[in-house]
């Protein structure tokens, strides 16, 4: 087996790669799928609920890699979410059994050339970055032989009693005024308060928790928070923006706290369709964005470690 090491893409493999990650998106919410949640909406489904990580690092991965994870897990049927590169499998001892083909997931950065850097100083100015995306495969531990047993071993999930007081903790935690009434879900950013029914209201009492962290992904963006641009009035592209990095945020959320993520809004995925097909590098800075808004919220739960920074360590190892 050929060994794949990590390859900076020149302008058009970043248009090719945005490309191939979005059509691949577009043609899962065109079939009525939802990459998001699509791993476990089925009883075939075998994928581990949990938020993808390294085998080598315990570092979980963010944004677009998530998806991309997810769904190789769902499509081949992987049982574990633990991934790692040809050469930390030999590391750890073990091996990618022969012939196996992996997953290729991407690592983004900035970086200020010498060039630029001789630049900026002769001319008093300040050094511009310049954004390079790099491509590397990863493989899952279902597909590796040798590797340690704890690497191996998939968790059991968490008894579905510890995980809604965890989300209620988080709520009050955030200290984000969080009202509990009327018959719908919103957050008001003008007001800056979040209102979502009683949990009776739900048909499953579990989609109280799913509805309540995706209207604290709204919160999480006001002014004095994460900062976004809430500005979309219903029905633009700046208001699908908003709900695509909501929804993504509280599948990352679910999936952390051991909640089986579900679509709160199947009724934007035309709308998202028309974002992502205008723009196609808008699911990889949805899904950016999401992961800020996860590790915002779930950094309010001590005892929750989400480190979503496994690109950079996953980089400099292959």
């Amino acid at each position: 087996m050929s060994r794949h090491y990590p390859r900076a893409c020149t302008g058009e493999d970043r248009a090719s790669l945005y490309d191939e990650i979005t059509n691949k998106i577009i043609a899962e919410l065109e079939a009525g799928g939802v990459p998001w949640v699509q791993p476990w909406d089925s009883a075939a489904a075998k994928a581990q609920l949990a938020l993808p990580k390294s085998a080598a690092t315990g570092r979980h991965y963010s944004g677009i890699n998530i998806l991309i994870l997810w769904a190789a897990a769902t499509e081949r049927a992987f049982t574990g979410q633990s991934w790692l590169t040809f050469r930390q499998a030999l590391l750890l001892g073990g091996h990618v059994r022969k012939g196996e083909r992996g997953t290729t997931i991407v690592y983004a950065d900035r970086f200020v050339p010498a060039v630029e850097k001789r630049r900026a100083s002769e001319n008093g100015e300040e050094a511009q970055a310049i954004a390079f995306l790099k491509r590397f495969t990863v493989f899952n531990s279902d597909q590796c032989e040798g590797l340690p047993f704890e690497i191996t071993t998939t968790a059991s999930p968490p008894p579905p009693g510890l995980i809604e007081p965890r989300v209620e903790k988080l709520i009050k935690a955030t200290s984000i005024d969080f009202r509990i009434g009327g018959n719908r879900a919103f957050y008001v950013p003008a007001e800056d308060y979040v209102q979502v029914p009683p949990p009776q209201a739900y048909f499953e009492p579990i989609n109280w928790h799913r509805t309540a962290l995706h209207e604290l992904a709204h919160a999480s963006g006001h002014p004095s928070r994460l900062n976004r641009d809430l500005s979309g009035g219903y029905g633009t592209r700046k208001y699908a923006f908003e709900e695509l990095v909501a929804e993504i945020s509280s599948a990352f959320s679910c999936a952390s706290l051991g909640i089986v993520p579900t679509v709160r809004h199947a009724d934007y995925i035309g709308s998202w369709l028309e974002v992502l097909r205008e723009d196609n590098r808008a699911i990889v800075r949805a899904a950016s964005q999401a992961s800020k808004v996860a590790d915002y919220l779930l950094g309010f739960l001590p005892e929750v470690v989400v480190d979503m920074t496994t690109e950079r360590a996953e980089q400099e190892a292959a």
